[in-house]
């Protein structure tokens, strides 16, 4: 046989070697393209603070009257599944400072963690159009539903009573049963693009 037990430790030392510096890249390389800034400023990644959560990003503007609409409702479906799924605001407008932004918490009252997005990082990852859209990912952090939260705006200027899917909480559901999720929806709000 060609190894030996003198040199098996050597052949050892020179995989783990080998594997942290192959690996350790594309560890940044993930951090890096799902990284956002906390409002304090420093980098923030949803994934790696709720390890073994479902993750739900909810995109939003503080200046988007649709957006503010669902206010009440990502509040109380995210309480309802707080044990399980992680839930963070999305901020994608660059020129939203983190005073405006605490400002807008206060007003309608979240107690989710926000982040900003300046560089749309979040924004190409969960492949979110308008604001108010999310993105639920399952522990495993696959995408598995980006789209509307339900479908209380048919258009913009158009909205039901009370919504007929809930479209989020379906998915939601999908993700920690293992299901296969609703199908992806877009969502009714205000264009991410507009933006600068």
């Amino acid at each position: 046989m060609w190894r030996t037990p003198k040199t098996f430790p050597i052949f050892r030392f020179v995989a783990t070697i080998l594997a942290a510096f192959l690996v350790s890249p594309f560890a940044a390389l993930y951090s890096a393209q799902n990284s956002a800034l906390a409002l304090d400023g420093t980098p923030a990644d949803p994934f790696q603070k709720s390890p073994g959560k479902v993750i739900v990003l909810v995109f939003v503007r503080t200046d988007c009257p649709i957006s503010n609409r669902y206010a009440p409702a990502i509040q109380r479906i995210s309480a309802k599944y707080e044990a399980k799924a992680a839930f963070w605001l999305v901020y994608p407008d660059k020129s939203e400072s983190a005073e405006k932004i605490r400002q807008h918490e206060r007003e309608y009252s979240y107690k989710l963690p926000a982040l900003r997005d300046p560089e749309r990082a979040l924004v190409k990852l969960a492949q979110a159009r308008v604001t108010p859209e999310v993105a639920v990912f399952d522990a495993s952090r696959r995408l598995t539903y980006h789209g509307r939260i339900d479908d209380l705006y048919q258009d913009f200027g158009r909205a039901r009573h009370a919504p007929t899917t809930h479209e989020l909480e379906d998915a939601i559901q999908a993700a920690l049963n293992g299901h296969a999720p609703p199908a992806s929806t877009p969502g009714v709000g205000c264009f991410i693009s507009d933006l600068e």
